[in-house]
């Protein structure tokens, strides 16, 4: 499946019935240098658009939400080893958050295609 995305800036790749999230690049780029993530349990289970995890940066902190409802399986051991700095440097590929077992695939219908994200950001 293609990525998907919200307009939180979260992104979403599906694979089976388990997701890999994380912050888009312009998400990374508004943050500037991430000092700190913090990134849920193992087994935590989250709804759509609950509070997930937190990152920051010098310059703010911000929440970031689960795009789809679902069981965390496993958390980024580079971010949870405290290598923040990936998620500035690849945050759609090696700065991934978590990987959650998706309880409902039809919520992916609701996020934006890479186009749609896309134009979304150049309205911001």
């Amino acid at each position: 499946m293609s990525t998907r995305y919200t307009k939180d800036h979260e992104w979403v790749r599906l694979e089976g019935d388990v997701a890999t999230v994380g912050i888009t690049s312009y998400a990374a780029e508004q943050l500037g240098d991430v000092v700190y993530a913090e990134l849920p349990a193992v087994g935590k289970s989250f709804a759509q658009g609950d509070d997930m995890a937190v990152v920051e940066s010098a310059k703010t902190a911000s929440d970031v939400y689960a795009p789809v409802s679902g069981e965390i399986v496993e958390a980024n051991a580079e971010i949870a080893g405290e290598n923040w700095q990936i998620i500035n440097d690849a945050p759609q590929t090696g700065g991934w958050f978590v990987k959650l077992k998706v309880a409902n695939k039809s919520e992916l219908d609701s996020l934006m295609d890479e186009a749609a994200y896309a134009d979304y950001v150049k309205g911001l």
